[in-house]
């Protein structure tokens, strides 16, 4: 019966052992993702954000932009409004269109009127955007 006694000892000791004493990893405090890589995302993010809004910008701020807009009664302000609440998708996808517009136009691609079309396209979408998120 002695035997059994240290078996069943040695067997308690081995499962109080097991669930108390916590795993190695536990110590290590390893992230997925480390907090400079976060931080580096979260530059990336932004300064890609900063710079959608300037293509937009640019885009609207030019003088063929600038007269269709006036000529059809559409205010610059309330455009440029609309693409800061813009959301990230949401600008990348504007902004990549009127940079496509932009070089056509200057490679000869597209012509006054075509152009004119696309600045009210996305003038009326940014507006429409706008009056929905608010």
């Amino acid at each position: 019966m002695q035997v059994w006694d240290k078996v069943r000892t040695l067997i308690a000791c081995f499962f109080v052992f097991l669930f108390v004493a916590p795993p190695p990893n536990v110590f290590a405090q390893s992230h997925v993702v480390s907090p400079s890589e976060l931080q580096h995302a979260n530059v990336a993010a932004s300064q890609a954000r900063e710079k959608n809004i300037q293509i937009l910008n640019n885009f609207f701020s030019t003088p063929l932009a600038q007269k269709a807009l006036r000529d059809h009664h559409i205010n610059a302000e309330q455009v440029k409004t609309a693409t800061v609440r813009l959301s990230d998708a949401e600008l990348a996808k504007l902004a990549a269109r009127a940079d496509k517009a932009q070089h056509d136009f200057a490679a000869g691609a597209i012509a006054d009127h075509l152009l004119i079309l696309i600045v009210l396209a996305i003038a009326a979408i940014l507006i429409i955007v706008l009056a929905v998120k608010l």
